[in-house]
C-alpha cells in the first residue's frame, strides 16, 4: 500500500474547514468569512472556473490588490489544478502584456481599478475574445445586469455572479498531484526582463510544514497580511498560516498607515505579520504617545524580510515592539527561506541572516569556479532543500546557470562566520570595481545609513574614465532631518577606505527611490537615474 501525498492547501483547508466549524478563516475592514463560509466559496469559485472551460493545468493570470477574493482564487486554483500567475499591480499595460504573452495565460481576474490595464494588456499581447475572464469589487456588482454575469465592463464576468451560479459542491480534491505546478511568479527584473518562477503543490506544502517549525505557526495564529500577495512572501507566509488552521486578515498593500496598522493589531488582535524594512521605518517613526496609546500586547512574533534591516532598525522593532519574537528570513522566490535568524539570536548575532532553515540542507558558498571557499571568504550562496522551484518557465539555460548541480542560487554574495552564521554581502550583479578594488555596495550604505539624518540609501557605481566606476550614494532623509551631501560624505571618511567612500551623493524623496514590490532598492534603475538626480 502506498503512503498519502502530502495535501496541499486546498485539500487541508477542507479538512481545517470540518476541524474549525466557528473559526475565522478570512477577513477584511468590511467582511469575515468562517472556515466552512469560505470553503463554500472556494468550490463554488473552482466549479465556476470549470464552467467557463477551464481545466487543470491551464493559466489563469491574476492582477489584483490584496483582498480576500485573491486568496479564495489560489485556494480554488488549488482544487482543481489551475496554475495562478501573478502580475505585480504596479505593471504598466506593457510589462503585464508580457507577463501574460509569456506565461500563455488563458484566463483572467481583475478589479475595477486595473480593468483599463488588464484590457490593454490583453490587447498588447494579441488575446482574442471570447476567453474567461473575472471582475471582483463591489462597482463590478452594482453594475451587474439583473439574471446574468455580465458586470458592465464588457467582457468581464461578475466575480459574485460567478461564485452565485457554480455548484458548492467539492470537485475532486485528489486530481491535483503534489508535484503538479501550483504558481508562476514572476520575479522583478532587477537586471532585465522578469522570470517566470515554476513552483510546485509541494514545494509550498514543505515551506508550510518547515515554517511550522522554525515559526511555531499554529491554528491561534491570526496574520495580518500588508504585503502584497501577488509577491512570494505573502503566498508563503500569509498563506502558511491558513494551512495551520490560524485566520488572516487582509489588508491593502497600497495603503500602509503606521497608525491604522496599530489600530488593526488592537482590535483584530494580530499575533503575527511579515513587514519589509520600509515598513518598521515607518512604524518606527510614529510618536511615542501613539504608541503608548494602543494595546500590541497580542503580537507575538514579527518577520523582517525580502530587504537587510539595518542593526538601528531592529533594535527599533524590539524596543517598539517589547518581548516580541523577532525573525529575519534570508531567501528568494526561486528557494524559498533559506536562512532564518532566530528571536533569540537576534542581539547575539545582528548583522547575520542566521543559519540554515530548518529542513535545507548544509549552505555552501562558492567562488566562480563552483569551488568551495574557506571559512570568511566571500563567495556565491548555493542552498538545496525540498522548498526549491521547478524551472525558470521556458528558460532552460537560466535554469541550468542558477545551479551548481541539485544546489541553486540566486546571485546573492556570502560568506559563513566561525560560528556557522552566515551573513550576506551583496548581489553579485551590484559589485562595483573601483580602481581595480572590488566593492559591495552594502558595506558602505551600512555606513551612510548610520548618519543620523538618513532613513535610507542605495550606493551604486557610476562610469569613471579614471577609476573605471566612482562610488556614488543615493540617500533619502528622514522626515524632518537635514543634511547636506557634503555634510554625509564628511561623515563616512573616518570609517572606511577612501576608495569605499562615496565621491559623489544626491539626495532624493523617498517616492523616488526605485523599489521592488517588497521594498528592496533597484541598483540597477538607481544607477541609470543617478546622473539626473546628481544634476539637481
Amino acid at each position: 500500500m502506498m503512503a498519502a501525498p502530502w495535501l496541499n492547501l486546498a485539500q487541508i483547508f477542507s479538512v481545517n474547514a470540518r476541524k474549525y466549524p466557528d473559526k475565522v478563516a478570512l477577513k477584511d475592514a468590511r467582511r469575515t468569512f468562517t472556515y466552512p463560509e469560505t470553503e463554500e466559496r472556494v468550490n463554488r469559485l473552482a466549479n465556476g472556473l470549470l464552467d467557463l472551460g477551464l481545466n487543470k493545468g491551464d493559466r489563469v493570470a491574476v492582477l489584483l490588490e490584496n483582498n480576500i477574493e485573491i486568496i479564495e482564487f489560489y485556494l480554488a486554483a488549488a482544487r482543481v489544478g489551475i496554475v495562478a500567475v501573478t502580475i505585480n499591480f504596479r505593471l504598466t499595460a506593457a510589462e503585464a502584456s508580457y507577463i501574460i504573452d509569456n506565461s500563455q495565460a488563458v484566463g483572467f481576474i481583475t478589479e475595477p481599478d486595473f480593468v483599463a490595464t488588464m484590457d490593454e494588456a490583453l490587447s498588447i499581447a494579441g488575446v482574442a475574445a471570447p476567453c474567461p475572464r473575472i471582475i471582483t469589487g463591489e462597482e463590478a456588482e452594482a453594475r451587474t445586469e439583473e439574471g446574468g454575469v455580465d458586470s458592465g465592463s464588457p467582457g468581464w464576468l461578475a466575480y459574485e455572479r460567478v461564485l452565485a451560479e457554480a455548484s458548492p459542491e467539492m470537485p475532486d480534491p485528489y486530481n491535483v498531484k503534489p508535484e503538479d505546478t501550483w504558481f508562476i511568479l514572476y520575479t522583478s527584473g532587477t537586471t532585465g526582463k522578469p522570470k517566470g518562477v515554476v513552483r510546485s503543490h509541494e514545494s509550498y506544502v514543505a515551506f508550510y510544514l518547515v515554517n511550522a517549525i522554525d515559526f511555531k505557526f499554529d491554528c491561534n495564529d491570526v496574520c495580518l497580511n500588508v504585503m502584497p500577495l501577488f509577491h512570494v512572501n505573502s503566498t508563503f507566509f500569509t498563506l502558511n498560516v491558513l494551512y495551520a488552521g490560524g485566520a488572516v486578515y487582509v489588508h491593502p498593500a497600497q495603503h500602509f498607515r503606521p497608525e491604522n496598522i496599530l489600530d488593526i493589531i488592537e482590535r483584530e488582535k494580530i499575533t503575527f505579520i511579515s513587514l519589509v524594512p520600509t515598513h518598521y521605518h515607518l512604524i518606527l517613526s510614529v510618536p511615542d504617545e501613539v504608541r503608548k496609546a494602543h494595546d500590541l500586547s497580542s503580537i507575538k512574533k514579527l518577520l523582517c524580510s525580502s530587504a537587510p534591516a539595518h542593526r538601528e532598525v531592529k533594535l527599533g522593532i524590539m524596543d517598539f515592539f517589547p518581548g516580541v519574537e523577532l525573525y529575519e528570513g534570508y531567501g528568494s522566490t526561486e528557494a524559498g527561506i533559506v536562512t532564518t535568524l532566530l528571536p533569540h539570536e537576534q542581539l547575539s548575532h545582528l548583522g547575520s541572516i542566521g543559519r540554515e532553515s530548518f529542513a535545507t540542507d548544509s549552505i555552501k558558498i562558492l567562488d566562480e569556479n563552483k569551488e568551495p571557499v574557506k571559512q570568511g571568504e566571500v563567495g556565491e550562496l548555493y542552498s538545496r532543500g525540498p522548498m526549491l522551484f521547478d524551472e525558470f518557465l521556458g528558460l532552460p539555460e537560466k535554469t541550468a546557470e542558477s545551479h551548481a548541480g541539485e544546489w541553486f542560487s540566486a546571485g546573492d554574495m556570502a560568506y559563513m562566520d566561525e560560528e556557522g552564521y552566515y551573513h550576506l554581502v551583496d548581489r553579485k550583479d551590484n559589485m562595483i570595481i573601483t580602481g581595480g578594488e572590488n566593492l559591495f555596495p552594502t558595506e558602505v550604505e551600512a555606513v551612510v545609513v548610520g548618519h543620523p539624518a538618513v532613513q535610507d540609501v542605495c550606493v551604486v557605481g557610476l562610469p569613471h574614465q579614471k577609476w573605471g566606476e566612482e562610488v556614488t550614494a543615493v540617500v533619502v532623509l528622514k522626515p524632518g532631518a537635514e543634511a547636506s551631501a557634503a555634510d554625509i560624505i564628511e561623515y563616512c571618511r573616518p570609517k572606511m577606505a577612501g576608495y569605499k567612500r562615496p565621491k559623489k551623493l544626491a539626495i532624493i524623496d523617498d517616492s523616488e527611490m526605485p523599489r521592488t514590490a517588497t521594498g528592496k532598492n533597484l541598483h540597477r534603475l538607481v544607477r541609470e537615474q543617478a546622473p539626473g538626480w546628481l544634476e539637481r
